[in-house]
């Protein structure tokens, strides 16, 4: 009994690995996601039931895709068998044999990348950024619909429909589930690479909800990165991305205290910080920029976390340089949220005088209406230049803006500062 658990233990690891490229070859080849979800759940199943008896296979990615495939090629026969007997009489059925013919000889076909198509026809841009991200991570990932519901915080019933929304979107737009080429390929990675980066984001500052972060998410978006790396090695921004998130990463044991509170950036225990994931971060930078890439937006970010993890105390932290790839960034991705970081940035590294000059004009931004980062930042420079009045202000503000619950019992505490800064 245990050595039987033990097997089907082992072949539900292997199937976990080897699924998103089964599904990934299935669906390209039938252009239809559900049924390549299906057909590789078949797969487990008939290896669940063969491999206790046979052993595992020495190459059980092929098998299993051998086995779905000969399930695929089951069903398009029964279905020309099922076709045949309700046809009217005299129809020709010579058109739709070719086609089942060609397809099945498709199925024998060795196809390749279909896990990088697999991963370009999820992020597709014709979906929602939150589409993209739930189908990524249910048939990419490989998380229960209930997994990524949790993770974002909605109902199941809520999560499933979006699943299933975007998989209709993708069935009803006709996409290939190609990789695409050139020029295409290049404009479609940057869909790519801002879902893995969402979804590596939604785990390092949870945007909702009673936990600060949710490590789990952030380690779906890794290995999602190092699936990338390994199938785009030459692709700069893919190192850049995979660079920012595990050097960001690293810092997840430090960012909360035992309560699940906030510990900010300064503060943060660096002994705690993982330096395995830090070497493999700067590995994945200086390979961005041996690429060429340094000055691409994810390998810049990447460069900013750089900074911070290479300093050994918070004291050492080189704010001139931070404040420079700052520069950089917003002229290579301009955008308020990038100024708003620039800002505090330059404050860290000029004074925080010169961060409300770059803080209070952003106040008029549109995109950062409501935004509590920027009463946060403002609430911080203030403190510091001891308008303590204004930035309890700000802090309040900025707390009644938030939607997680620790960072919003965070910014409570440095307004109550504030207040004892004043009486004091």
């Amino acid at each position: 009994m245990v050595a039987e658990h033990e097997t089907h233990a082992a072949i539900e690891a292997v199937f976990r690995i080897e699924r998103a490229r089964l599904i990934g070859g299935l669906a390209r080849l039938l252009r239809d996601m559900d049924r390549a979800e299906e057909l590789a759940q078949d797969a487990l199943a008939i290896a669940l039931a063969e491999w206790p008896r046979s052993g595992v296979p020495e190459n059980p990615g092929a098998w299993l895709m051998a086995a779905a495939r000969r399930r695929a090629i089951d069903g398009i026969r029964r279905d020309r068998m099922r076709a045949r007997k309700h046809a009217e009489i005299g129809r020709d059925l010579t058109e739709a044999e070719d086609r089942t013919a060609a397809l099945e000889a498709a199925l024998d076909d060795d196809l390749g990348d279909e896990l990088l198509a697999l991963i370009f026809t999820a992020c597709h841009p014709l979906l929602s950024a939150d589409a993209r991200a739930a189908l990524t991570l249910r048939v990419v990932g490989g998380l229960t619909t209930a997994e990524v519901a949790r993770a974002f915080l909605v109902p199941e019933a809520t999560m499933a429909q979006r699943i299933v929304r975007a998989k209709k979107a993708i069935a009803q737009a006709g996409l290939p589930f190609a990789v695409p080429r050139g020029a295409e390929r290049a404009a479609r990675l940057p869909s790519v690479l801002e879902v893995i980066y969402l979804i590596f984001n939604e785990g390092y500052a949870a945007t909702a909800g009673d936990d600060l972060t949710r490590p789990a998410l952030c380690q779906e978006a890794m290995h999602l990165g190092r699936i990338l790396a390994g199938l785009l090695p030459e692709e700069p921004e893919v190192h850049g991305l995979l660079a920012l998130m595990e050097i960001q990463a690293s810092r997840l044991p430090a960012r909360t205290g035992p309560d699940g509170a906030a510990i900010t950036l300064p503060e943060q225990d660096r002994a705690r910080w993982d330096r395995l994931l830090i070497r493999r971060g700067l590995a994945a930078l200086a390979r961005a920029e041996a690429l060429g890439g340094a000055d691409g937006p994810y390998a810049l970010q990447a460069a900013l976390a750089a900074c911070h993890a290479r300093a050994a105390r918070a004291e050492e932290t080189d704010w001139l340089r931070i404040a420079g790839l700052y520069d950089r960034l917003l002229a290579t991705l301009p955008s308020p949220v990038v100024a708003l970081n620039r800002a505090v940035a330059h404050g860290m590294a000029f004074g925080p005088e010169a961060a409300l000059a770059l803080l209070d004009p952003l106040a008029a931004e549109e995109a950062l209406e409501g935004y509590a980062p920027l009463h946060a930042a403002r609430g911080d420079a203030l403190f510091r230049v001891g308008r303590a009045a204004e930035a309890r202000a700000e802090f309040e503000e900025a707390a009644a803006l938030s939607q997680n619950r620790q960072e919003r019992t965070f910014l409570l505490r440095r307004a109550a500062s504030c207040e004892q800064a004043r009486s004091g």
